[in-house]
């Protein structure tokens, strides 16, 4: 089957305007329908470098809505552009329906290289960057947070200002020492990258959150410093009361914060 729409994804600057690319200025001026999170915040970038555009609105409120509505436009010949408000879309921010919807109506997909925060925060932070993985926004129940922390990749992810000093103490608890690269305001004027252990960075924004938008980066785990001995004995004696071993991995691991993984591999090890 021939088809004639298309969609391009083209990831936009996350902070200075200048770092929009040459292919994304062409595909934004060729398309016959950009859909944004914010047609606002996307008109101010179209008007820096004075592209006219027919601009929709597509963010996670009526994601399937206009998807549907896209493709059936893309399949009467139109090119579609998606943009978020900063970095590569559906990377923690709209899109995969979208995306989805595409491919699933056998609808080209064509995908800019670009600006990304997650890989800007990798390169800046020093950390090991062989082997990493992206988390998207850090979870919010600790226990959660510490089976995260454990694992053997350096790790990147998002966190909102007014929590992270919150995450990274989660973090201290068990590996005070663990590499932490806290960056903020990337590519913008008061951009900042903060270097230190867990239990530096959280003393210091427990004192003063960050301001602006965070990435954070954590080194890869080796062994986390923590005797899980007496959770160990707590799920064994849930256990031994009728309750299923990862249900009382899972609570044990909630009221203690400690990995509900780590709880029921050693549980269930050969003696």
């Amino acid at each position: 089957m021939t088809v004639g729409g298309r969609l391009i994804v083209c990831p936009t600057p996350i902070g200075n305007l200048e770092d929009v690319t040459l292919r994304v200025l062409a595909a934004l001026r060729e398309a016959d329908i950009v859909a944004c999170e914010d047609t606002r915040r996307t008109r101010k970038l179209l008007d820096r470098y004075g592209v006219s555009a027919h601009l929709v609105s597509y963010h996670e409120h009526n994601e399937r809505e206009r998807a549907a509505e896209l493709v059936g436009r893309m399949r009467d010949g139109a090119v579609v552009a998606l943009v978020s408000d900063a970095g590569m879309p559906l990377v923690s921010d709209p899109g995969f329906v979208l995306v989805q919807s595409c491919v699933a109506a056998g609808l080209a997909v064509e995908v800019l290289p670009g600006p990304s925060a997650a890989l800007s925060a990798l390169v800046a932070s020093a950390l090991p960057a062989d082997r990493w993985r992206f988390a998207g926004f850090l979870p919010r129940k600790r226990s959660e947070l510490v089976e995260l922390f454990s694992a053997p990749d350096t790790l990147v992810a998002f966190e909102s200002p007014r929590r992270i000093a919150a995450s990274l103490s989660a973090l201290a608890s068990v590996d005070p020492q663990r590499p932490v690269v806290v960056c903020r305001e990337l590519t913008k004027l008061h951009e900042e990258v903060v270097r230190g252990t867990a239990a530096e960075i959280a003393v210091r924004y427990e004192q003063q959150p960050p301001r602006g938008e965070v990435a954070l980066v954590v080194g890869p785990a080796t062994e986390i410093a923590v005797d899980i001995a007496p959770a160990v004995a707590a799920v064994r004696t849930l256990v031994d009361a009728g309750s299923k071993p990862r249900v009382a991995a899972r609570v044990v691991a909630e009221l203690t914060g400690t990995s509900a993984n780590a709880l029921y591999r050693e549980l269930t090890a050969p003696a």
